[in-house]
């Protein structure tokens, strides 16, 4: 998210305005129709994936691993693992004719890998952009492994990556990492190296891996003197070719490569992903619902070919399933939400306001009711010690000013209030100790109490906000934004704010939880230092945040 919308003409490609000129919405809302007219819009080969010819790996001739490799979404007893290949990841078609490649994966105990665990191969199809997710199943719970690629005479870098424990094990400690908010064009990630160094168990991606803007000839603020980007880069994406180089260029950043080997990453998306604000199918600027749908089905399919999730996750047109549900043993409960595909539009016309009886209609919703009872239910099943609900934007009550009625934001829970009220009362109804909500978006660092009621200061805490800062949005910040006394002021809940660039880990223990706010001096410039800006701890059975 951007602290203002940023509102463009209407600049969709002309494949996607001849479709929907030809698919009307209640038609492209059906499968069926939907994959014809992504099929269509992209000139995908309706005969499916079996129909490429297979490519001997002997004639590539340059790194097909350029965009490094990932692995995602712990199971007890399995482990995602993805790469792309793209020896030229600046062409449309990455330096690849359309042709099936046959991959080579190997899993072991070591890096060095003289105890292999499993190895295979997969084949990565022209369709897919030459993406490979292969889901290697049949582990050992709770256990660290190392893993690779090959093609030809390729090998990729090796990658680490876990299990998680078992269902009902008794975990001592989790350490998990927080990020969001990743504009290539705002600065270099190196946030990401740092997080690289980091022992931690999984990083969850908070929404916004990507931004629609155009990015310069010298990677906008990053300023690059060494290198000349492509032209290619320099507009908003709005095709599916569009949004697969743009995750070419933010892929083959040594930073974010070094962070997602180092790592297993648990991703969901906020807007940008797609476009800024979007709601549902409604976008920024009004166009008719089934020409962006058009656009969300592209960039949907682009999210998926380049990030470790698992099959269940493959969009079909514009729909994607990515709320969905982790376990640590008994220790936590993730549940990943999906704040953008089902919402409401924004109410009072985006931006802030005060609330109102429009942003306030129960009928509103930022989750969907599926969704919301899907939540709700799997806190009525959990038997985790914590329950962390990583999301993408603002949770608690945020006041914008000190005025009797405070603008709010209409993009975040406070333009949904119905949402969150439903949702604290699934928690009391439940009895759901111990929440934490995981968020990004704002391009700050927060900490939060979330009170029974936030109007008033003394009423019961019923968990607590950490809001990870940004990877690069908003470029350097500042430790106090300029707003920081009128929002620690105004919100008495709020019990850190800091404007810096970085990310969060978080230590969930059988006691306590602690947040570790960490930050970067700079991004516009490379090879910031990193620090601890402040500690947090809550307690099990007595939430509220106190300083470290």
């Amino acid at each position: 998210m951007t602290p203002a919308a940023q509102h463009h003409p209407s600049q969709h490609a002309p494949e996607l305005r001849a479709v929907a000129r030809h698919i009307g919405r209640r038609r492209f809302l059906t499968v069926t129709g939907a994959a014809a007219a992504l099929a269509f819009a992209v000139d995908l080969p309706a005969a499916g994936t079996a129909s490429a010819a297979e490519l001997d790996a002997a004639r590539i001739t340059e790194d097909p691993f350029t965009l490094g490799v990932a692995s995602g979404d712990p199971l007890p007893g399995s482990v995602l693992l993805w790469t792309r290949l793209a020896p030229a990841p600046y062409q449309p078609d990455s330096g690849l004719p359309a042709e099936r490649v046959t991959v080579h994966w190997e899993l072991a105990h070591d890096d060095r890998f003289r105890r292999v665990v499993g190895r295979g191969t997969v084949t990565a199809h022209p369709e897919y952009h030459h993406a490979v997710h292969v889901e290697v199943g049949g582990l050992a719970p709770d256990r660290v492994f190392h893993y690779r690629f090959k093609v030809g005479s390729w090998i990729s870098e090796t990658g680490r990556t876990r299990t998680a424990p078992a269902p009902g094990a008794r975990v001592s400690a989790l350490t998990l990492a927080a990020v969001s908010c990743q504009a290539y064009h705002d600065g270099y990630f190196t946030a990401y190296r740092h997080l690289a160094e980091e022992d931690v168990d999984v990083v969850f991606h908070l929404g916004d891996y990507l931004y629609e803007y155009a990015v310069s000839s010298v990677g906008g603020a990053r300023n690059y003197t060494d290198r000349t980007l492509p032209d290619l880069f320099n507009h908003e994406t709005t095709t599916l070719e569009d949004y697969r180089l743009r995750y070419a260029l933010y892929k083959s950043d040594p930073d974010l490569r070094a962070a997602h080997a180092a790592h297993p990453f648990a991703v969901t998306w906020d807007d940008h992903e797609t476009e800024n604000n979007y709601a549902d199918d409604i976008d920024e600027n009004d166009d008719p619902p089934e020409e962006f749908l058009l656009r969300r089905a592209a960039a949907y399919r682009a999210y998926w070919e380049n990030q470790p999730l698992r099959r269940a996750q493959l969009p079909v047109g514009p729909d994607a399933q990515l709320y969905r549900r982790l376990g640590w043993g008994r220790l936590a409960q993730f549940d990943i939400l999906d704040t953008r595909q089902y919402r409401s539009d924004q109410a009072y016309g985006d931006g802030s306001h005060v609330p109102g009886p429009e942003s306030d209609d129960p009928a509103r919703t930022i989750t969907g009711a599926t969704q919301e009872r899907w939540l709700i239910d799997g806190w009525r099943d959990s038997r985790a010690l914590w329950n962390v609900v990583p999301q993408q934007v603002t949770f608690a009550q945020r006041k914008l000013d000190l005025n009797p009625v405070a603008k709010v934001s209409m993009d975040a829970w406070d333009g949904y209030r119905a949402s969150r009220q439903r949702i604290l009362a699934g928690a009391r109804s439940t009895g759901t100790e111990n929440l934490m909500v995981l968020t990004g978006d704002v391009h700050v660092g927060y900490a939060f109490d979330i009170l029974d009621d936030f109007d008033d200061p003394a009423s019961a805490v019923l968990g607590t906000e950490i809001v990870a800062t940004s990877i690069t949005s908003g470029k350097d910040g500042s430790d106090r934004p300029a707003n920081w006394a009128t929002y620690t002021q105004a919100n008495p809940h709020l019990k850190f704010y800091n404007g810096r660039r970085g990310y969060v880990t978080v230590e969930l223990g059988r006691e306590t939880a602690r947040a570790d706010f960490r930050t970067v001096s700079a991004v516009t410039t490379p090879g910031a230092p990193v620090t601890t800006a402040a500690s947090f701890v809550t307690e099990v059975g007595d939430q509220g945040l106190k300083q470290a």
